[in-house]
């Protein structure tokens, strides 16, 4: 298999997985598009010979009519990602649309000027990266990961008010847990865990993002 197809393969796995985690998030996904094969994902995205249009790969996608509630996936070119590209291609572009939660794709860790550059200007927008690496398979599908659950503000308040317990009193998890990171989990929030124990009946948990 050549370089080409390595990419091929790798971008077309990357590009389920992150519309999976997004329809795991609440964004509407058509299935035709979680669905597209290997052989439909060439004709669609390689403009070129064994090379993947990335700007192609950029996906916008809501969860409702509320505008708040959506969020743009970025692909740049290249093997780094560094400042111009963050303000020039994506931050930009948010800001123009309106868009308040974008997710930036790439093959290589952005160099650290970027990740200055982010922490400023998520004072203001949400902007998440994800190396590919990350993105080949899809963590939640090993059958060792439970299914999590992430709750709205009033299911939130309704869990505490049941067990009257403060939030930081939950047990914890990272934000920069993988699984976390899976479901967009922000610091504050509470998502919900089920479980199966050995005779297979669910039960659940709760953690706070912190």
């Amino acid at each position: 298999m050549s370089e080409g197809d390595d990419e091929i393969t790798r971008l077309f796995k990357v590009r389920r997985t992150m519309l999976q985690m997004l329809r795991d998030r609440g964004y509407n996904i058509e299935e035709p598009d979680l669905n597209l094969n290997r052989e439909e994902f060439v004709q669609k995205f390689c403009k070129a010979v064994n090379k993947v249009n990335k700007e192609a790969l950029f996906v916008s996608a809501n969860k409702g009519p509320n505008p708040d509630d959506k969020i743009y996936v970025f692909y740049p070119e290249g093997p780094k990602v560094g400042v111009p590209v963050i303000r020039k291609e994506v931050v930009i572009k948010m800001r123009d649309d309106k868009v308040p939660r974008g997710i930036i794709v790439v093959p290589l860790p952005i160099t650290g000027a970027a990740k200055s550059a982010l922490l400023e200007v998520n004072k203001v927008l949400t902007i998440e990266v994800f190396e590919e690496a990350e993105l080949v398979t899809n963590i939640t599908e090993h059958k060792l990961i439970n299914k999590y659950y992430v709750l709205d503000n009033q299911a939130k308040k309704e869990l505490l008010k049941k067990y009257t317990v403060q939030d930081t009193q939950l047990p914890r998890i990272l934000v920069s847990d993988p699984v976390a990171r899976y479901y967009g989990l922000k610091r504050g929030q509470v998502v919900k865990i089920r479980r199966s124990d050995v005779t297979s009946l669910d039960y659940y948990t709760y953690r706070y993002a912190v």
